[in-house]
């Protein structure tokens, strides 16, 4: 390979249908793509998109460098309730916090999964940095040696307003880490989420149970690519935010994988069509994912978000999912009606629709019968479908794209709107409430394209008390850490910059101020 740049890239993402695969060169061209069914156990799907992308290109295959994946299996682990770690969840808050009891409103079978034992233990501190209460080494070591009797995996610790002062959350891991050794993960919850205890103790726990998940997607993606021949590229998991992250710190911080397609598809929207503010809709074959681009990147929820039924408040995209996609199942009801969805036939759908010679009539039946999507499936088997239902099956689908638009809106007018996805077939060109229809030539991979296209970034959100710090110095000091977790995450420290800083002043908490900003870079070399 002596000569070669290896600035080419493979991304790959993993849908609840298909898994999309695509090889971008140096200068951000595409050069292959393929669509592969996905398979129950995900890798199989991986494995198989990626000989097939990498066998398009032949031999220039030797100047990929880089690979990305943006993959659901955290997230299914949550769903599936399956192959999560033992976790012990540390309180740092007592005497105070014994309101509520760790994981109070958690469905009892992912409890179950998880066989979680809380702890609560002395420390703390108040929203203006005070000690609640002081640490009590002792105490913490008897903890210890209780998780490592108990054989407990991980450790999640939280601790009071560590927002403001993460100093007791790294004291009790120091002591813990001591007795426990370095094999055990042990994640902080100033490093998951942000204001908001409970949220944020529902998020590190999470977090801690997804670290053999994570272990396990990186382990299976860095062996899927030695078995092609990539012995040392530099390889990322897709973050929710539309930003990559390195294997290392991926195995770190699993949580941040969570909803991380909808936001690799906003990202290849903005790419092929040049558009840092619009809406995209994401297509796909069970759902449609409708989120926002704001300076090209996809627009951050401000509330909690539940993930498995648990609510969470690290960050997570601003999405709305219906249960529309090429596969949804449409059928007709005793009184007349027509539905669409929720239910799909997913990644069977080349062998169940009417249009490919099954028997379930699907949406993408739909649009074939209506002459909207030539060369998919074959319009003879559809051509028998009674008219009324064609047209009111058609009507329900444009009914449910307008109104998941109307619902991401935040004015009356019209705005642009991206069509992506394999399902974009099922929209038409022109709907209600957008300025404009795009749909780019490569939207049916657009998934995969914005993994691989994917900047670095870091974020950091914290409370500062503005007696100890002035607004100018906790601006800065952000600026710094939120850079800092950048170049950890895998960005080039030349390219790394500030893209966005929000500060708000917090009165019912004192003379405090929240900050969140975000920075951006490219790939280290």
């Amino acid at each position: 390979m002596m000569g070669i740049t290896r600035d080419w890239r493979l991304g790959i993402d993993v849908g609840g249908t298909n898994t999309d695969a695509v090889v971008i060169d140096g200068d951000l061209h595409l050069v292959a793509s393929v669509k592969k069914p996905t398979t129950e156990d995900v890798m199989g799907g991986i494995k198989a998109a990626m000989h097939d992308v990498v066998g398009q290109v032949g031999e220039d295959a030797a100047r990929i460098g880089y690979a990305m994946l943006g993959t659901t299996q955290c997230t299914n682990a949550i769903v599936e309730r399956r192959h999560l770690n033992k976790v012990a969840a540390v309180r740092v808050g007592a005497p105070a916090t014994t309101a509520i009891g760790c994981m109070a409103d958690w469905p009892q079978e992912l409890r179950d999964a998880m066989r979680v034992q809380d702890y609560l233990v002395h420390g703390g501190n108040e929203f203006d940095g005070r000690e609640i209460s002081a640490i009590d080494e002792d105490e913490i070591r008897g903890v210890g040696r209780e998780i490592r009797a108990g054989g407990f995996e991980t450790v999640a610790i939280t601790a009071v307003f560590s927002p403001v002062s993460d100093a007791h959350e790294k004291h009790v891991r120091d002591i813990l880490r001591d007795e426990l050794g370095e094999s055990v993960p042990i994640t902080l919850s100033s490093e998951i989420g942000s204001l908001g205890f409970l949220e944020r103790e529902n998020a590190a726990i999470l977090n801690a149970a997804l670290h053999d998940v994570a272990g396990r997607t990186a382990n299976g993606f860095e062996e899927a690519l030695a078995e092609e021949g990539f012995q040392d590229v530099a390889t990322y998991l897709c973050q929710n935010d539309g930003t990559l992250m390195s294997i290392d710190y991926a195995r770190t911080y699993p949580i941040l994988t969570v909803a991380c397609g909808p936001t690799n598809s906003i990202r290849g929207a903005s790419f092929l069509t040049g558009e840092d503010e619009a809406v995209v809709v994401d297509i796909g074959g069970t759902t449609t994912d409708v989120g926002v681009l704001v300076h090209g990147f996809p627009r951050e929820s401000m509330v909690a978000v539940r993930i498995g039924d648990v609510r969470t408040n690290f960050r997570m995209p601003d999405l709305v999912s219906v249960g529309l996609g090429g596969g949804s199942i449409v059928r007709v009801a005793d009184d007349g009606s027509v539905s669409v969805g929720p239910d799909s036939v997913g990644y069977h759908l080349t062998s169940e629709a009417r249009c490919f010679g099954g028997e379930t009539l699907t949406a993408t039946d739909i649009v074939v019968a209506r002459g909207m999507a030539p060369g998919v499936g074959d319009p003879s088997l559809v051509a028998g479908l009674d008219p009324d239902l064609v047209s009111a099956a058609y009507n329900r689908i444009v009914g449910m794209i307008e109104d998941a638009i109307d619902a991401m809106k935040t004015s009356a007018g019209d705005v642009p709107v991206i069509l992506v996805g394999g399902g974009s077939i099922l929209s038409p060109r022109v709907l209600t409430g957008a300025s404009e229809v795009l749909c780019p030539s490569d939207a049916g991979v657009a998934n995969a394209i914005g993994s691989a296209i994917a900047q670095v970034s870091g974020q950091v959100n914290k409370v500062y008390s503005l007696a100890e710090v002035t607004r100018e110095e906790a601006i800065e000091t952000s600026k710094r850490l939120a850079c800092e977790e950048a170049v950890a995450a895998g960005a080039d420290p030349e390219s790394v910059k500030v893209i966005d800083v929000e500060d708000i002043p917090m009165a019912y908490l004192g003379d405090a101020l929240s900050i969140r900003v975000k920075a951006v870079g490219d790939l280290a070399l």
